[in-house]
């Protein structure tokens, strides 16, 4: 029996041209193990496990990689890992955040953002990175408002260093504000969170585009015995027509073969 694939079921992330998998691979688990919210410990993959994890994923439809350089030593593996792959992956990656024994601070200047861009480029052996998001720390407006984060991606973009910018934040007004000028917002939407859904709306409705964080509330979905949670998630999620991708960032093999077999699935009952 052939499993099912996401390959015929990539769909346009907004107006930016880029088409992407309806899941994508979060990556924080390659990187980092601390000052993660998972339910359960793991254990960082070695290069050999991780190249099979994304072999993969590559296998199955999914396109769509996400990492920052909040996520560890995320960014630097996957330059190596995906070498010779460049023009098979869409790579979204995030500045404002930094994370360093432990701990994680923000920096919203346009000489951080310019910075962390370059060593984003370099980590990931690449001319230029598919879309990159503002890691909020949750003063969304106030980022967008004051800072000069945002500005200074619409120039790298310009530049062609970038191809799409946007914000993955925390409240409904900074989504919307953030899609007024950017390219996507990257929100939370699950079985327990749902009040970014406004965000949603405002993207389908403006041809601005959607990445879901926390699609399977990062493993914490209960519901009552015999209701499976992946697919009641999935159910909820992609029945919203401005959503282009969850990301889920799993490193179980398993886990990930039944993630993409649930949401075709469901993609192809909505």
């Amino acid at each position: 029996m052939t499993l099912p694939t996401l390959h015929d079921l990539h769909r346009p992330l907004g107006s930016t041209g880029l088409r992407v998998s309806p899941l994508g691979l979060g990556t924080v688990k390659l990187g980092r193990d601390q000052g993660v919210k998972y339910p359960n410990g793991f254990q960082i993959p070695d290069d050999d496990a991780a190249r099979m994890l994304l072999r993969q994923a590559r296998q199955l439809g999914i396109n769509l990689i996400d990492t920052a350089p909040a996520y560890g030593r995320s960014e630097e593996r996957l330059g190596p890992l995906l070498r010779g792959q460049r023009q098979d992956w869409v790579i979204v990656s995030k500045v404002g955040e930094e994370f360093a024994e432990g701990v994680s601070h923000h920096d919203f200047s346009a000489a951080h953002t310019r910075f962390s861009i370059e060593r984003s480029l370099k980590r990931l052996e690449t001319d230029f990175i598919d879309l990159v998001l503002v890691h909020s720390d949750g003063n969304d407006l106030h980022i967008l408002n004051d800072c000069e984060v945002y500005q200074t991606l619409a120039d790298l973009k310009r530049e062609g260093k970038i191809r799409g910018f946007g914000f993955s934040g925390k409240t409904v007004e900074g989504g919307v504000k953030a899609l007024e000028q950017g390219d996507c917002a990257m929100v939370t939407y699950n079985l327990n969170e749902q009040a970014e859904k406004a965000v949603i709306d405002y993207a389908a409705a403006h041809g601005k585009g959607i990445l879901v964080k926390k699609a399977l509330a990062s493993g914490h979905v209960c519901l009552e015995s015999g209701v499976d949670p992946i697919h009641a998630s999935f159910m909820l999620l992609f029945a919203q027509t401005g959503v282009a991708s969850a990301i889920v960032g799993t490193i179980n093999p398993l886990h990930l073969a039944h993630n993409v077999a649930t949401a075709a699935k469901v993609i192809r009952q909505l």
